[in-house]
């Protein structure tokens, strides 16, 4: 179904699309693109290959190739053979080293283009795509190697971690659109695939440094962490590392052929590690999230084919015309939607295809009442899947309504906001109460991710700098800490098979360590002044209560109910007497030195980010800033002052 899916969109995008430039006039261009390394000038050489004079009209550069300069763009006519060179420079500013262009050569009627380059990166390329190295390498690893196949999993999975943190290193927080660039850095931008307007096009901004960093850092983990998975060992981390792909490609990718692409990645492995190596009902976990994502699948992709069909005439990174356009920027600030009076179906336009996104984002969310795939994903997982699906996937569901909906459809965005923040309230106390009633331990955690993923949807539909910080924070936070929740549930449950909170009591006196991380974990989820957890919460609120003073504080009545079912679920498991059916308590050994390692790091970053979150909101004001601004027109972004 999946693949049916992707083959309708190409052969709709074939069906209609194609560049508005016809045959390339008879001019012979070399080299056939400039790169720059910094400043400085290179020469293009424009050539007559024909027997008859050629008439250049000019040679322009495209609209948004700022930071290049041409020293000569008069009209010229080349004999047979004749040949004139070209001067293109290149000048960066203080702040923005990277550059992309096109220069159009126009002759006999038709436009050539030329694409420039400067400081293009392949960071995001190599940490996308590393780990389909290590799937490779794994499908040659002869049967039974299952240390290898491991070994070759964590060190393939190392290399983005490490990319992802060097890029946060490098991040200039004070980047904006104002800089240029869209606001975007770490950028890699080709033409891929011409007749269909469809480009390679990456990069990271304020919206998405942190989750790419999350990604690779659960990812990381949850390969770790499936190191005691010995039932077909090589598919099991060949389709994990493929699932890395899909999820940091989300996060990187500005085309939208090219986002939906590894948006649809990430279905089929996901269902395989479920429905494969899952629990006893496994295939109708499998089966439920995959008809559920490939719903919201099907929704995005008809939205992003209205758009493309909608949008205005442009040219390509290196300067050739197109009718339409997949480039997620252009769509977002270089399209007045509204302005253009559309319909769909006998509804406005923009708030049709704004319900198609959001219902598919929402989905993913999860968001009430589409969230029943959640609680039977999480509980068939193995472990180290949930933690993937806690940690990572669920935000992608917010980071696509703001990438998406947020950016491109600003007014629409406004006129379903407060139906937004009534859905984020709805999720905070449904999910609340519905962990209240658990009796499975994972399934009280996933319930915990329904209503904490509430909190970012409140926070995004109040329109405030607090909101939208806090939002973001949150995000990140939540996948730490739910990424602790369900790795300390996978450790009971290797010890115990059984999730069932009544079987156990006072495991605090048998595993003293293991307690102390988990109640660790369980106050970062409930919120606990000084830990990670707090911060997004008290943001949230604090920009959302001026706005919607009644939604938030119906809202704000789950942290009750949040700390209630922690803290029954806490003394159940650890406190207390120990339970006599468990007559041996040897099985209840201590954290082992590699669950260990998995816990340690997220619990650092739950207890640095509980105290001194501010670099964390740095990273993402600015780009947050941006987006605010474009949806509302609020001004002053780039410090964090004046909250909210």
């Amino acid at each position: 179904m999946t693949r049916a899916t992707s083959f309708l969109a190409l052969l709709l995008v074939f069906l209609g699309s194609g560049t508005a430039a016809a045959d390339e006039p008879a001019v012979d261009v070399a080299p056939a693109s400039l790169s720059f390394d910094g400043p400085g000038t290179r020469t293009l050489e424009l050539r007559n290959p024909g027997g008859a004079p050629l008439v250049i009209d000019r040679v322009t550069l495209a609209p948004d190739a700022s930071g290049f300069q041409l020293t000569d763009t008069g009209p010229r006519t080349l004999q047979s053979g004749e040949r004139v060179q070209v001067a293109v420079q290149f000048t960066p500013d203080a702040r923005r080293q990277q550059a992309f262009g096109g220069l159009q050569v126009h002759a006999a009627g038709q436009v050539r283009g030329v694409p420039l380059r400067a400081g293009s990166s392949w960071l995001l390329t190599l940490l996308i795509f590393f780990p389909l190295v290590g799937a490779a390498l794994i499908l040659f690893v002869p049967t039974g190697r299952h240390a290898l196949t491991r070994a070759i999993a964590l060190a393939t999975s190392l290399v983005p971690l490490a990319a992802s943190v060097l890029m946060c290193l490098r991040f200039d927080r004070a980047f904006s659109q104002a800089t240029g660039n869209g606001g975007l850095q770490f950028i890699q931008h080709v033409v891929w695939i011409p007749s269909f307007n469809v480009e390679y096009f990456v990069g990271v901004d304020g919206l998405s440094v942190t989750m790419v960093l999350l990604t690779a850092l659960i990812s990381t983990i949850a390969v770790l962490a499936s190191f005691g998975i010995d039932k077909q060992v090589r598919g099991y981390f060949a389709l994990l590392l493929l699932l890395e792909t899909g999820m940091l490609g989300t996060f990187c990718a500005l085309d939208f052929f090219l986002f939906y692409i590894f948006w649809e990645l990430m279905l089929l492995p996901m269902y395989f590690l479920i429905g494969i190596w899952g629990g006893t009902r496994k295939e109708y976990a499998a089966i439920k999230f995959f008809l559920y994502t490939l719903v919201g699948s099907v929704l995005i992709l008809l939205a992003v084919i209205a758009l493309y069909y909608s949008s205005s005439p442009t040219t390509l990174v290196d300067g050739t015309p197109a009718r339409h356009t997949f480039d997620m920027v252009k769509l977002a600030y270089a399209n007045d939607w509204e302005g253009k009076g559309l319909s769909l179906l006998g509804f406005d336009f923009t708030k049709v295809v704004w319900v198609a996104f959001f219902i598919g984002f929402a989905i993913k969310i999860p968001m009430f009442p589409f969230h029943t795939w959640l609680p039977d994903a999480h509980v068939e997982a193995p472990t180290a899947i949930s933690v993937i699906l806690a940690g990572v996937l669920l935000k992608m569901g917010t980071y696509g309504i703001l990438r998406v909906n947020f950016a491109m459809l600003p007014l629409a965005t406004q006129w379903a906001a407060t139906t937004m923040a009534v859905f984020g309230a709805i999720n905070i106390l449904y999910g609340a109460f519905c962990a209240f009633g658990q009796r499975d331990l994972k399934k009280l955690v996933a319930y915990s991710s329904v209503s904490h993923m509430g909190y970012c949807l409140v926070g995004m539909a109040a329109f405030t700098r607090s909101g939208f910080n806090g939002a973001m924070l949150q995000m990140f936070n939540h996948g730490t800490i739910t990424a602790m929740l369900f790795l300390l549930v996978g450790v009971l449950y290797d010890r115990a098979h059984t999730r069932e909170i009544d079987r156990f009591g006072g495991m605090a006196t048998q595993m003293p360590r293991y307690a102390a991380l988990f109640g660790f974990a369980f106050m970062a989820s409930l919120g606990l002044p000084g830990l990670s957890g707090f911060i997004g919460e008290v943001l949230v609120f604090l920009g959302a209560f001026p706005v919607y003073r009644v939604i938030t504080l119906v809202a704000m009545s789950g942290v009750i109910v949040t700390a209630a079912y922690h803290l029954w679920a806490l003394q159940r498991v650890q406190l207390g007497r120990w339970n006599e059916s468990w007559r041996d308590r040897t099985i209840f050994n201590d954290l082992t030195a590699r669950e260990t390692l998995t816990l340690a790091p997220l619990a650092a970053v739950v207890l640095v980010l509980g105290f001194w979150p501010l670099p964390m909101l740095q990273l993402v004001d600015n780009g947050l800033m941006d987006l605010l601004r474009h949806v509302t027109g609020l001004h002053g972004a780039g410090t964090l002052a004046g909250l909210p």
